[in-house]
């Protein structure tokens, strides 16, 4: 393999790589089954840290 043989090939399928990489992520987020996963998270952060520290 050459330099330029890669360099092509990234160029090449690297930007369908990160187009498809990304759709993946958007669909496992966006699912409605992770929702409540999602949910808990958001809502761990400040669960019970709400109140001024004394």
């Amino acid at each position: 393999m050459t330099h330029d043989l890669l360099v092509w090939f990234a160029k090449s399928y690297g930007l369908f790589y990160l187009i498809g990489m990304s759709v993946a992520v958007l669909a496992y987020v966006l699912w409605p089954a992770n929702k409540k996963t999602f949910d808990d998270a958001a809502g761990s952060v400040l669960h019970e840290e709400d109140k001024p520290w004394r």
